[in-house]
Parts: C-alpha cells; sequence; structure tokens
C-alpha cells in the first residue's frame, strides 16, 4: 500500500509515463491540502492553462477550414469560360506577351496530371495564362482543374476562379479530377515556390515534395511537365517570410508557411500579399513537355525518388533555356 501511495503521488506531480491527468485520483488528502495536494492543483492549473493556445489555435483553424467550399467539379463552367475566354486573352497578350508552347504534347483526351513551377505571388500569371491557352486549345469543354491553396478558393471576391475549374489543394480532390478523367494541373512547390526571392526566379524549387509522384502512380496517368518564366519578375520578391509566418502562427492557423516580403505597385512594400497588387507586365512564356508515362520508362514499380529528380531536372533545364532568351527581366 505505501508504495501504491507513492506511485499515485508521483502521477499527481508528472512523472508518470502518459503525463500529467488532472483528473486523476489523490491518495485520500483531500485537494489543496498539504503540499501533494497543492502540487496536484497547481500541476492541474499549468496543463490547463498550457492547453489554452493549442485548443485556440485549434479553434482558429476549424474557422478557417470551415469556409473552405467543399469541392464541386460541377462548378466548373464552359458558358463562363468560353464568353469571358477572348477578353482576358487579350489582356494577358497585350499585358504580359503570354506565348504558350507545347500545347500538343498534352495527350488529348483522358486523365493526365500537369505538373508545374509556380511564379508570381497570389497573382500567379503564370496559371491564367496556362488556363486561357488551354480552354483556347483543347475547348472550354474539356475537364481542366486546377489545385490552389485554401485561402484562394474561399477568399472573399475570388469564387470566380471556381469557375474556371479552381478546386482546393487536397489528395481527396484530386483523386476526384482524375478519376473524372480530368487534366489536372498542380503546383507541388506550392507557397514555398511562388514566393521565392526574385534572385531565385530560375529556379525550379518544390522544397522536395513528392506527393505528385505518389498521385501520378496511385491513378496511373502520365505526367506533363509545365515550365513557366517571367512571373517571378511581376514583383521584386524579398522574402518568403517563413519565420514570420511562424511567429504569427499562420502555419497552424491557417495552412500558411510563407508570409512574403515583397515590393509591387500599387502599394510599395507589401507583407502578405492578401489584398494583391498590380503585376508588372513581364513577358511570360509557358512551356508543355513531352508526357511522361512512369511505368513505362521506370518500370513497373518506379522509385519514387528517381522519378521526382527526373523530373525536376527536365523542368530545370528547360527553365535554363527559356531563361538564356530572355534579355532582360520584365521585357523579356
Amino acid at each position: 500500500m505505501p508504495e501504491a501511495s507513492t506511485a499515485r503521488r508521483a502521477a499527481r506531480n508528472g512523472h508518470h509515463p502518459g503525463g500529467l491527468d488532472p483528473a486523476a485520483e489523490d491518495d485520500g488528502a483531500p485537494s489543496g491540502a498539504g503540499p501533494s495536494g497543492a502540487s496536484a492543483l497547481l500541476g492541474a492549473v499549468v496543463g490547463r492553462a498550457a492547453a489554452l493556445p493549442a485548443r485556440a489555435l485549434k479553434g482558429v483553424a476549424g474557422a478557417v477550414q470551415a469556409r473552405v467550399p467543399s469541392a464541386d467539379l460541377d462548378e466548373r463552367d464552359p458558358d463562363y469560360i468560353r464568353e469571358s475566354l477572348p477578353g482576358l486573352w487579350l489582356l494577358a497578350s497585350l499585358w504580359h506577351r503570354a506565348e504558350v508552347r507545347g500545347l500538343g504534347n498534352i495527350p488529348e483526351e483522358g486523365p493526365v496530371l500537369i505538373v508545374g513551377n509556380h511564379s508570381g505571388g497570389n497573382m500567379t500569371p503564370d496559371t491564367g495564362v496556362f488556363t486561357l491557352a488551354f480552354s483556347a486549345y483543347f475547348g472550354v469543354e474539356r475537364r481542366f482543374h486546377q489545385l490552389a491553396h485554401n485561402l484562394v478558393v474561399s477568399f472573399p471576391g475570388l469564387g470566380f476562379l471556381r469557375k474556371y475549374g479552381v478546386v482546393a489543394a487536397s489528395p481527396e480532390n484530386a483523386r476526384q479530377a482524375l478519376e473524372a478523367g480530368a487534366a489536372l494541373l498542380v503546383y507541388p512547390g506550392g507557397d514555398h515556390e511562388v514566393f521565392r526571392p526574385s534572385w531565385q526566379r530560375h529556379r525550379v524549387d518544390f522544397d522536395g515534395r513528392r506527393g505528385f509522384v505518389r498521385l501520378a502512380l496511385e491513378h496511373d496517368v502520365p505526367i506533363v511537365p509545365l515550365v513557366s518564366i517571367g512571373g517571378q519578375e511581376t514583383a521584386l520578391f524579398l522574402s518568403q517570410g517563413k519565420g514570420l509566418a511562424r511567429a504569427l502562427m499562420l502555419d497552424r492557423t491557417a495552412r500558411l508557411k510563407s508570409l512574403p516580403i515583397l515590393l509591387a505597385p500599387p502599394w510599395g512594400l507589401v507583407v502578405g500579399d492578401f489584398t494583391g497588387h498590380v503585376p508588372l507586365p513581364s513577358k511570360i512564356v509557358v512551356e508543355a513537355l513531352p508526357p511522361i508515362h512512369l511505368r513505362e520508362e521506370f518500370g513497373p514499380e518506379p522509385d519514387v525518388d528517381e522519378v521526382y529528380e527526373h523530373v525536376t531536372r527536365l523542368m530545370q533545364d528547360t527553365l535554363d533555356a527559356l531563361a538564356a532568351e530572355r534579355r532582360l527581366p520584365v521585357v523579356g
């Protein structure tokens, strides 16, 4: 019995392997009475206080997640795309002198995973240019979806993007799109790559994220690498702001691992880029590469790391070639 009593007191003082349990039984002493009771009470208070930030973060994260609309592939509206396509393509042609190459490399039908490098901050001009070109080339009736950050699909005023096929980035939404026979555009680098400093603009940087390889293998679809240049010249990106995002706990509440700092019109110095900016009229060039049929090229059980290195190397070589064509930033 004395040994059992000692064990219970140790548990109340936080030495139990499972951690402090404020609801644990005491050894008969009233709560708060004597040294052991005071220790248990103090431990309970500290434990509950420490749990408050975690509960608050979970609550905020839940509120943010609740604003994300569930994926509905039928929200894509071919009629809306058809009506808006001429004007938007004219704007892209005049402002960005947009040029899209290699559309014939994309399979004409069936599901395909289009894997792109990402540039331009929250304005993502490369996505807009390619979406317009894809719709004009293959016709608006062909299913085409693009994965985007939760905040993009839920941000007020951006609901029209869902009419173009934008859905929140998640494995379930990707699965739905590919099973529906769609062409699916993904950016593995996400906010890490899209906010990279401008002096790294000619760098493909997926941050080691290999999920796109597993996705292609799971659904047995070809990968079409998509390489773009010019987007990171539409503003002067100074910092990804990863430390700032962690300090503000945005990585835990809003899945934002970057809070970028940039110089862009009309605001000047911008932190976060939540209100958007006017992109500089940088020339945008996008090039689709030939499809990669993984099991044909890498055998029946492809190595994920090997495929990742192959795809990113091809894309980097293409980006280097596109960079060699440019005479000046922005001008192209």
